[in-house]
């Protein structure tokens, strides 16, 4: 039997790999529609007719194009996030919701690192200016000694510490639903780790519980000078607060890997580095994230079953 199946995750459709065939040995045919840009949900209702498997990126998928959505049987996740489909919809039409779990776990925390140690030297400040011809040189601080807290303690919490460790980093963590038999952090309550971190790195899903989860209330309670580190959502920070604390001197400094708009004033903050989503783009975690998802879609398509199914799926609204 043949499927259709519509994809729009940007590295899934631009990267080479084993992904493709394996889709077109499993009897999909592919239409590649990768943009600049996440999918609004009015442009990604206007396509998804007629698909019985989408593989999706950051797109909105909500309630109004599920409704469009004909023959659709899988959503199938290209990471772990699923805020921006909606489950309840998709459980009530019968369509199955897949994720990729731990292929960019490794690509996040490295990334995380990164960005602490830029922060901590000022890399891109002093290396920009070097390259227009001042040799400015700034004055960092040094890992060694400090704290950092991580809100989120799942697998890339968890890959986080284990290399913070090695920077000789003293690591706290706070996460409601902590993993057993877990030893990397020091569990504590948030308001312990906002008031003793010197570095806060954000990994927690986003949720109505954790929308605005770092408002302006919380950033007072954080060490002045602290800085900030952002690989997980944009919606996690209260972006004004967020801006009044970078402005004011509350927060030395901040790494967002995650924007909620391109227009975000923290672009123009000498004191905030911005990085476009790269995250888990790694060519390794790319190919592992590229394969698993397209091995969720045709384990369900294909009546199979899929071990990353995230809404509980009793029958199906396609063919």
């Amino acid at each position: 039997m043949n499927y259709r199946v519509l994809a729009t995750a940007r590295s899934f459709c631009r990267t080479e790999g084993p992904h493709h065939a394996y889709l077109a040995q499993h009897g999909c045919k592919v239409d590649l529609r990768a943009e600049e840009q996440p999918l609004s949900a009015d442009k990604l209702a206007d396509i998804i007719a007629g698909y019985d498997g989408v593989i999706l990126g950051l797109d909105s998928c909500d309630a109004s194009v599920l409704a469009r959505a004909d023959r659709l049987r899988v959503i199938s996740r290209y990471g772990v996030g699923v805020d921006n489909v909606d489950l309840a919809a998709a459980t009530r039409l019968g369509i199955a919701v897949t994720i990729t779990p731990g292929t960019n776990t490794t690509a996040v925390a490295e990334l995380t690192i990164a960005l602490i140690l830029a922060l901590a030297r000022s890399l891109p400040q002093v290396a920009s200016a070097a390259k227009a011809g001042q040799w400015r040189r700034s004055a960092g601080w040094e890992l060694s000694g400090k704290t950092l807290g991580l809100i989120g303690f799942g697998a890339i919490g968890q890959a986080v510490a284990k290399r913070a460790h090695g920077l000789e980093l003293k690591v706290l963590a706070y996460d409601p639903f902590w993993p057993s038999e877990v030893d990397q952090a020091e569990r504590v309550d948030l308001a312990t780790l906002l008031s003793s971190a010197d570095i806060v790195s954000l990994h927690a899903a986003l949720t109505p519980d954790t929308r605005g989860l770092i408002n302006r209330e919380r950033l007072a309670q954080m060490k002045d000078g602290a800085i900030l580190v952002n690989t997980a959502r944009a919606a996690l920070v209260d972006e004004e607060a967020f801006y009044e604390a970078l402005t004011r001197g509350k927060l030395a400094g901040a790494a967002i890997d995650v924007l909620a708009n391109e227009a975000s004033p923290l672009l123009g903050l000498e004191n905030v580095i911005v990085t476009p989503h790269l995250g888990a783009t790694t060519r390794e975690a790319v190919a592992r994230m590229s394969l698993l998802a397209a091995e969720n879609l045709v384990a369900v398509l294909h009546g199979k079953p899929c071990r990353y199914l995230v809404t509980a799926v009793e029958g199906s609204n396609g063919a």
